[in-house]
């Protein structure tokens, strides 16, 4: 296991340089759903040359008319490509892509995969020691940001992996986010992902709650958001679900089939580490009750059963 580094003592924010993206090489692209789309979109309205895939065909559709190649196949989108990266739903879905019969992963050592989906500790742990088997650069980059993010652009990209890759990815993340941040070894960009969406999940749903709380009192629940909203304890995020949760308006920024994912990889990286996240353990078995009629909604649909 990797020591646990200080982000603000490791961190470097990127952006490109202009005409810097002319030298990058070829990007594949796999997983174009509701983060991956705009964020190969990005890419390729950036100017990159890039090779596409993703299961479903159909979603690859608008990425074809920003001149994209689609691929059949993740092997046949990695072909040509220097760089490949990954977003795919979870672990077992991106080992699929990378070594199952149409996988990429045996057929081009020297390739830098960067992975950005958000797949847990264990998964990319695993991922890594697959691709070094392979002769294969392995570079852990998760996002932080939700759909709008990805879409303008302005994700922030916790990246882990050797520090020679950095220049080379420099203008692909810059035009994916607002900044990156190179937080260690390949696996620690991860780690910070789960330790970021611990925290969200949490902060919804004292959210949710409260609001929940406020209401059971006999209290106007849109007077506490106010309330929140004027005094340091109310971050702008959580007052900005506190509205959405009052307006009944679910449309997924963050689906809570995701989110609920995402906590369940923290918990079980915790239990991993010796280590317990009450809170996080507290809330699971509503939320699970919660997405077996909301997944598709936004996590901020919790709300409904607190």
């Amino acid at each position: 296991m990797t020591t646990p580094q200080t982000p603000a003592q490791h961190s470097v924010a990127v952006r490109p340089s202009e005409g810097h993206h002319t030298k990058t090489p070829v990007i594949a692209f796999l997983g174009t759903g509701r983060m991956g789309g705009p964020m190969a979109a990005n890419l390729a309205r950036g100017g990159f040359e890039l090779r596409v895939w993703n299961r479903t065909t159909s979603r690859t559709a608008d990425l074809a008319q920003h001149g994209a190649f689609i691929a059949r196949s993740p092997a046949e989108a990695v072909e040509g490509a220097g760089i490949v990266i990954s977003m795919m739903a979870d672990g077992p879905a991106t080992e699929r892509a990378a070594t199952g019969p149409d996988g990429f992963l045996a057929r081009f050592p020297g390739l830098i995969w960067v992975q950005m989906a958000t797949v847990g500790a264990s998964w990319s742990a695993r991922l890594a020691v697959m691709a070094a088997r392979q002769g294969v650069t392995f570079v852990d980059a998760p996002v932080s940001g939700s759909q709008g993010p990805a879409q303008e652009g302005q994700l922030v990209i916790l990246a882990s992996g050797p520090d020679r890759v950095q220049g080379v990815l420099a203008p692909v993340f810059g035009a994916l986010g607002r900044a990156t941040l190179w937080l260690g070894p390949a696996g620690d960009g991860t780690k910070a992902k789960l330790v970021l969406n611990s925290w969200l999940v949490n902060l919804v749903e004292a959210t949710a709650e409260t609001l929940s709380f406020a209401g059971h009192l006999g209290l106007d629940p849109s007077s506490i958001v106010e309330l929140l909203r004027s005094t340091p304890l109310g971050s702008p995020y959580a007052v900005q679900k506190a509205t959405t949760m009052l307006a009944g308006n679910f449309t997924p920024a963050f689906a809570l089939k995701h989110a609920l994912k995402d906590a369940e990889l923290a918990v079980q990286a915790a239990h991993s580490s010796g280590t317990r996240l009450a809170l996080t353990e507290a809330l699971l078995p509503r939320w699970r009750q919660t997405a077996l009629l909301h997944a598709d909604n936004d996590l901020s649909a919790v709300y409904i059963t607190a």
